[in-house]
Formats: C-alpha cells, sequence, structure tokens
C-alpha cells in the first residue's frame, strides 16, 4: 500500500552546516493498522512524515504507493495523492473559532469544491465521538473535543491514510488517551501513521 525506499532528504541552509533530516529510510506499511515512528525531537519523524505525505519533497528514493512509484507522479498527481488520499492530523488542533463545529468539518471538503451532507457530518461526528456536537462554537470545547474535531476534518475527505503528528502533544496523559482511542478504531479500516516521542503510547496502541 505504502512503502519507501530509500528515502534521504537533506536541508541546505544559505549559512551552516547541511542537515540530513532522513537518510535512506525503507520501509514498509501496512494496509490499515496503527504505526508509530518514534524518536527524540530533532530526530527527523516530523520530516518523514511530511515526506511520506507529500508535503515536502524528498532528495532522493522514491515513495511507491499502490505499486505505483512517486517517481512517475507529475506534480498534479502528487497534489492529488496529498488532498484525497491522505488526512493529516497535528498537534495544534487549527479549529476555526468564528465557525461551529461542523463548518470547521465541512471545510475540509469545501476547499476541494465539494460539499458535505449533514448526513454525512453526522455520521462522522459519530464516529469521533462528538454526535450532535455540530452546531457547538469551539470554544465550548475541551482540548481533546478539539481534537477530535481535527480527526474529522481530516476523516470528512475519507482518506484512506491518516497522518497525525504528535496528536496528544498539547493535550494532558487522559486526554491523550481518549485522542488515541478514537485513532486506534478508525485504524481497524485506515492506516494510521502517529508521529511521537512518547514509547509507552506506542506500546499499548501500535
Amino acid at each position: 500500500m505504502l512503502e519507501t525506499k530509500n528515502l534521504f532528504k537533506i536541508y541546505k541552509p544559505k549559512k551552516g552546516t547541511p542537515v540530513t533530516a532522513v537518510d535512506h529510510i525503507s520501509l514498509r506499511f501496512p494496509e490499515k493498522g496503527m504505526v508509530f515512528l518514534l524518536g527524540k525531537s530533532g530526530s527527523g519523524k516530523s520530516t518523514m512524515l511530511n515526506l511520506l505525505g507529500g508535503l515536502d519533497q524528498y532528495d532522493d528514493g522514491e515513495i511507491i504507493i499502490k505499486g505505483i512509484s512517486s517517481k512517475d507522479f507529475d506534480q498534479q498527481r502528487f497534489d492529488s495523492y496529498r488532498n484525497t488520499y491522505v488526512g493529516f492530523i497535528f498537534q495544534e488542533y487549527n479549529v476555526l473559532e468564528e465557525f461551529t463545529v461542523g463548518a470547521n468539518i465541512a471545510l475540509a471538503l469545501e476547499l476541494q469544491g465539494k460539499k458535505a451532507s449533514d448526513e454525512e457530518l453526522n455520521r462522522i461526528l459519530k464516529e469521533v465521538d462528538l454526535e450532535g456536537f455540530g452546531d457547538r462554537n469551539p470554544n465550548e470545547l475541551s482540548g481533546g473535543q478539539k481534537q477530535r474535531v481535527a480527526i474529522a476534518r481530516a476523516l470528512v475527505k475519507n482518506p484512506e491514510i491518516i497522518m497525525a503528528d504528535e496528536p496528544t502533544g498539547a493535550l494532558d496523559s487522559n486526554t491523550g488517551r481518549q485522542v488515541l482511542d478514537t485513532l486506534k478504531k478508525l485504524s481497524k479500516e485506515k492506516l494510521v501513521i502517529i508521529v511521537s516521542h512518547d514509547r509507552e503510547y506506542a506500546e499499548q496502541y501500535a
């Protein structure tokens, strides 16, 4: 489904020493399930996730998606992969306070020129344990609930892969586990890749 071969990324600042962020990494991911990319700060795990999701360009190697090499991708095909095949979740919720919960989720589709039906929004809210929250304002939500709105926003595109960069980083331990419980449930049907520095979470959920 998703594979990397000798993936390499180096950052070359105008001044200073070049930094190798990803050093010829080869990985093969399952079609579904929860996978953690572990490492200390600065180890390149977020860069790896950005390369996998098409948010950043690698310098060498290749990504293989459903048997097709990224070397055969033009920019349009890469954009399509990033925008429809992958759903992203970040440490910062990036929830728009001026919109309702439902409008925040629907916006992800509207940016692609599509419209989410009320039925679809209600289904997704239920999937992330926010049933009945569609008309609420974000300022009424806890941090964990806002992160589940971010998960719902990623889900509304119906991606095959969810990529989450430190999704529990801004949450306390109990709330973080609630968010991971939601992602674990989703991993029964999708591939969920999580960047984290927390080995305890990885051992419990991966």
